[in-house]
């Protein structure tokens, strides 16, 4: 399974950035589809999760501001992003699993990141 992110960028606080992660591959080993961030000097948090049944779980950070989604047919996942604030800045990882988990390391696959970076 191969994961490509986009959608990463510069945008000002209370911005809005989507992004985008398509998987390829073998895709029946996915069940759980999901962002995490990781700021520079910090260690790779949860953003969101969303599985096949569009069962969904947002840190809190993320909670009322970003919005997950995926479309199974284009075995695409999506983080609707408003409200950015500074401390959103990180890079942002799409990762897949085939079952249900919020920690990382249960994570199989990666794409390979995307920059957000919330300044004026």
């Amino acid at each position: 399974v191969q994961l490509q992110a986009s959608g990463g960028g510069l945008v000002q606080p209370g911005g809005s950035l989507r992004l985008s992660c398509a998987a390829s591959g073998i895709i029946v080993r996915i069940n759980v589809m999901g962002w995490y961030r990781q700021a520079p000097g910090k260690q790779r948090e949860l953003v969101a999760v969303i599985t096949t049944g569009y069962t969904t779980l947002y840190a809190d950070s993320a909670k009322g501001r970003f919005t997950i989604s995926r479309d199974n047919h284009k075995n695409t996942v999506y983080l609707e992003m408003n409200s950015l604030q500074p401390d959103d800045t990180a890079v942002y990882y799409c990762a897949a699993s085939s079952s249900w988990s919020t920690s990382s390391r249960d994570y199989d696959y990666w794409g390979q990141g995307t920059q957000v970076t919330v300044s004026s």
